[in-house]
């Protein structure tokens, strides 16, 4: 039932200044397309150190290019970090300098364009973290990889930034009790005889090096289903070989299914769910997830169950489509969130959907009570520890629901998939995102994606309502009183309640746009309640009830 509505006061717009964060500003190198890493690596249980020789397949994209710069950690005060022995490329050596953390390369001769060129870096050490070496839970040693955000160069010469995807292999020699996991298909596994074994791991399909994934134990694996001809695979420790069978069998199938319905198709060779001591809940490696060792209980726990699904939203999301900078990861955080809940609203009931929108918004409220000002596009490079938060995630996934709201479903759904097609395998910023979706839904978004990504702060609501039985009217007031960020442009539903053998709800429809508004709904009956915001479409923080209360 609607009711019409008398304003009391009109409506402005107040249009907000442009204010993007500054771009990510770390050294792109012009010219310069990673193509391939092929990454050889020794691990002995003699020692931390590892051997490694990487050949990196550049494909140059502009003329003169005459270097190659890649992260790679140097030699700490403390013995750990790697150093390089050789690098060769073009058919013979090439002049380099390893200092403080990046390898310069020169190459043999200037670049050109459509050119491509093989460099090869054979280096050792012992990695001051990105590898993870030692026991897991049971005490057994453990080779796992910890790339996020920016720690594959502690042991693996990249470029390691987002910007620049490429195709990877892992051809990694280890003692022979070992079995070892990564990306992509396995295409060899030989016994060399003298207790080692080569596993040569491939993957085809352009990812960002913090996706990069290794891992060497005792496993149990399981071929668990396939998924469009791709295998469904489960890797845990052998000692958990029944409860981790148990707990990975599901929703993996059903979550892809939903992902590759609702989204696009699923970029990969494999999924593999894996047990790792070096993640604390999950991390989203393409084709071959961690997750934290002590999620494995045989019980299925409902936290797990929502980081299988979150981490395999992630294959699509941050995966496959992969922010061009770190500035832009709710690109990737706030879409998994965004498509867990979207999961759980399909597979276990709209009250659940809604019970994970509200948690959510209570962990934002939590966050900007310590750090008021804080942007979901940030400019954070130089501190690699605010690349995440709870706003990456939770008001990232809320951004996206109030999106969906704006737009309506058919847009929205038909936004994501045209978005997931033209930047799958590739990289997307805010603003490619913001334009996709104006052409799928003629609006223009840009104040809504300033107000929520480029401002700090979020909108609070106090006010009061109550009943003039004279007027037959219910008065409301609602003032926007957050004291960081805009005045938001704020579409809010109000429902009024009323009492008796049939209960019932009329809803009105208003735009919040000023610091203060007054509201007068004719009315039918005595209202019991006014609840704003019944259906859970918009995020704020509220003060409200009846007059004098």
């Amino acid at each position: 039932m609607r009711i019409p509505l008398v304003l009391a006061t009109a409506f402005l717009i107040q249009p907000l200044p442009t204010a993007a964060p500054r771009a990510d500003d770390y050294p792109r190198q012009s010219g310069i397309d990673i193509e391939n890493y092929r990454f050889e690596i020794g691990l002995t249980d003699a020692d931390d150190a590892i051997t490694g020789r990487t050949v990196v397949t550049v494909r140059f994209t502009n003329d003169v290019v005459s270097e190659l710069v890649l992260d790679l950690t140097s030699r700490n005060g403390d013995g750990t970090g790697m150093t390089v022995s050789s690098v060769t490329g073009g058919g013979g050596h090439l002049r380099y300098e390893h200092i403080a953390d990046l390898l310069t390369i020169a190459l043999p001769e200037p670049a050109r364009a459509g050119a491509r060129l093989d460099v090869t870096v054979e280096y050792g050490g012992r990695p001051a973290s990105g590898l993870r070496i030692g026991p897991n839970k049971y005490g057994d040693r453990t080779f796992f990889s910890d790339n996020w955000p920016n720690r594959a160069r502690n042991w693996l010469p990249t470029i390691d930034h987002p910007y620049d995807k490429a195709a990877n292999e892992f051809i990694v020699t280890a003692p022979s009790h070992y079995q070892v996991v990564s990306n992509g298909v396995r295409v060899e596994e030989t016994d060399l005889g003298d207790g080692t074994r080569l596993t040569h791991w491939r993957q085809s399909v352009p990812i960002a090096t913090w996706l990069y994934v290794l891992g060497v134990a005792r496993f149990a694996v399981q071929h668990v289903d396939d998924f469009e001809g791709r295998p469904i695979q489960t890797w845990v420790y052998s000692q958990d070989r029944d409860a981790g069978f148990h707990d990975f069998s599901v929703p993996t199938k059903q979550a892809m299914e939903f992902y590759a319905d609702r989204v696009g198709p699923f970029a990969y060779e494999k999924l593999a769910n894996i047990t790792s001591p070096a993640t604390g809940g999950g991390m989203e490696a393409a084709t071959a997830i961690m997750y934290g060792e002590d999620l494995v209980t045989g019980d299925r726990s409902v936290r797990l169950r929502n980081v299988v699904i979150h981490e395999i939203a992630h294959q699509w999301f941050g995966n496959a489509v992969t922010e061009s900078d770190w500035d832009d990861v709710w690109l990737s955080e706030g879409f998994a969130t965004y498509f867990t809940l979207l999961f759980i609203e399909h597979a276990y009931g709209r009250d659940e959907f809604v019970t994970g929108l509200k948690s959510s918004a209570e962990r934002v409220f939590r966050q900007y009570a310590d750090d008021p000002g804080y942007r979901i596009v940030h400019d954070d490079l130089d501190d690699m520890r605010r690349v995440t938060s709870r706003a990456t995630y939770q008001k990232g996934s809320w951004v996206l629901h109030m999106l969906r709201n704006r737009m309506g479903d058919e847009a929205f759904w038909a936004g994501i998939r045209a978005y997931y097609g033209r930047y799958m395998n590739a990289n997307a910023s805010t603003t490619d995102f913001r334009r996709v979706m104006e052409e799928a839904s003629g609006l223009d978004l840009r104040l809504f994606f300033e107000q929520w990504l480029y401002s700090g702060g979020n909108p609070r609501l106090e006010g009061w309502w109550d009943y003039d039985p004279t007027a037959g009217a219910v008065r409301i007031e609602l003032n926007q009183t957050q004291p960081v960020g805009p005045v938001y442009e704020l579409p809010l539903d109000i429902g009024i309640q009323f009492e008796g053998e049939a209960p019932r709800m009329a809803l009105e429809s208003v735009v919040l746009d000023r610091r203060s508004h007054r509201f007068v709904v004719p009315v039918d009956g005595v209202p019991a309640r006014v609840i704003l915001d019944p259906g859970t479409k918009v995020l704020f923080e509220e003060d409200f009830g009846l007059r004098g209360r």
